[in-house]
């Protein structure tokens, strides 16, 4: 098979391994061995190790030398600081965001929220819910605080899957009357009251988390444990 181009090739190789890794496919604290990838792939070393790079700005991979690359994993004090930046900088682009949504935009909106209602699927959920939130950022003009919102849901997402399972398996949907409070509010253009169903939809999940990882950490408060460790010890 014909090799592409270089950065053709690590381009490709850079959105494969982010859709694995966003999808929880690969888990965080994977080892990503790049001989193996480049050959599976049909690619070789160079694409493989410029993806890596790329995806290391992006927060999604941790390189270590002598140690090779690995999924990025968060211990319980780097979610909570991540959900706190969170808190902080996403009603910023939402306020930045409103005044500019279209007829069209909540209209799509509504859409993404309603089917999010019904599904029981946690991938699908995953998806919807992502997609929801950042059709509500559609009217910013400010890529500067984009770029860092997408930064920390891309780190934090397997995170979130690995916590909305835990939700899903009790029942509990609160987030979809946090969605629905956060659209009622969009569709009336209140920015404020919107940022305030945001703050709170953030918070909780952050706490959420923060919660299960006391109770699952033991004695020793969970240090240097990832909370995918701790949630899986749950399941």
């Amino acid at each position: 098979m014909k090799k592409d181009q270089p950065n053709v090739a690590s381009q490709r190789v850079a959105d494969i391994l982010a859709e694995r890794i966003l999808s929880g496919e690969l888990a965080p604290g994977a080892r990503i061995k790049q001989d193996e990838l480049a050959d599976a792939l049909q690619t070789s070393r160079i694409p493989v190790r410029d993806a890596l790079r790329m995806l290391e700005a992006r927060g999604l991979v941790t390189m270590r030398p002598n140690a090779g690359a690995r999924v990025t994993s968060l211990t319980r004090r780097d979610l909570e600081i991540s959900y706190e930046i969170r808190e902080r900088i996403e009603p910023l682009l939402l306020a930045e965001s409103v005044p500019h949504l279209t007829d069209k935009d909540i209209a799509d909106l509504r859409a993404v929220m309603e089917r999010n209602e019904h599904t029981t699927d946690i991938d699908e959920a995953i998806a919807l819910g992502r997609e929801f939130h950042w059709i509500t950022y559609r009217g910013h003009d400010t890529p500067l605080l984009a770029q860092i919102v997408e930064r920390v849901w891309d780190t934090t997402q397997s995170y979130r899957r690995a916590y909305l399972k835990l939700v899903f398996s009790g029942g509990n949907r609160v987030h979809d009357t946090e969605h629905r409070l956060m659209f009622d509010a969009i569709s009336r253009g209140e920015v404020e009251t919107a940022q305030a169903a945001l703050v709170l939809h953030i918070r909780r999940t952050r706490i959420g988390l923060v919660r299960y990882g006391h109770l699952l950490a033991g004695g020793n408060g969970g240090a240097g444990m990832s909370l995918e460790e701790m949630l899986i010890a749950a399941e």
